[in-house]
């Protein structure tokens, strides 16, 4: 499983030209979830997206978490962070989950997430073309990976 994590003033993500949501100072994760993630990837993944302690404190030093900066959240699934690019010039997603293996993770990394954080945590909607908007703070801008852990 795999996030890249953004550190935003604001985001919003929109699905057919309308608002699906958005949110205000916080982070945006894009997740993409590979062949053979398992509970164990998302609980790693979601325990370190809500403690990791990027938000500047009074002395603007990166040491606050999301739920110390009340911060919102979104998430947005994103099979492409699962590309191979290592051959040709076309990325392969063979790594990317199917649908019916991806989308139960995801509603459960939403669970998951909402649990750690305290307070609602909105997303895109699954598979849908969608159409991201952020405003990248600092920039702060991290790649998470759970199959890097130890």
């Amino acid at each position: 499983m795999r996030a890249v994590v953004q550190r935003v003033r604001e985001a919003a993500v929109d699905i057919h030209r309308e608002r699906y949501a958005s949110i205000g100072a916080g982070l945006l994760v894009l997740l993409g979830i590979e062949v053979g993630d398992t509970e164990a990837d998302l609980e790693w993944l979601c325990c370190k997206i809500v403690r990791m302690r990027i938000f500047p404190d009074m002395d603007r030093v990166m040491n606050l978490d999301i739920i110390e900066a009340h911060g919102e959240l979104l998430v947005i699934s994103q099979f492409t962070l699962q590309a191979s690019t290592a051959k040709g010039n076309r990325p392969s997603y063979i790594r990317a989950a199917r649908p019916e293996e991806a989308m139960p993770l995801y509603l459960r990394a939403k669970q998951r997430l909402t649990e750690l954080l305290g307070r609602t945590v909105r997303t895109g909607e699954f598979g849908a073309d969608m159409q991201v908007h952020l405003v990248n703070d600092g920039p702060v801008t991290i790649v998470i990976d759970s199959k890097l852990r130890e």
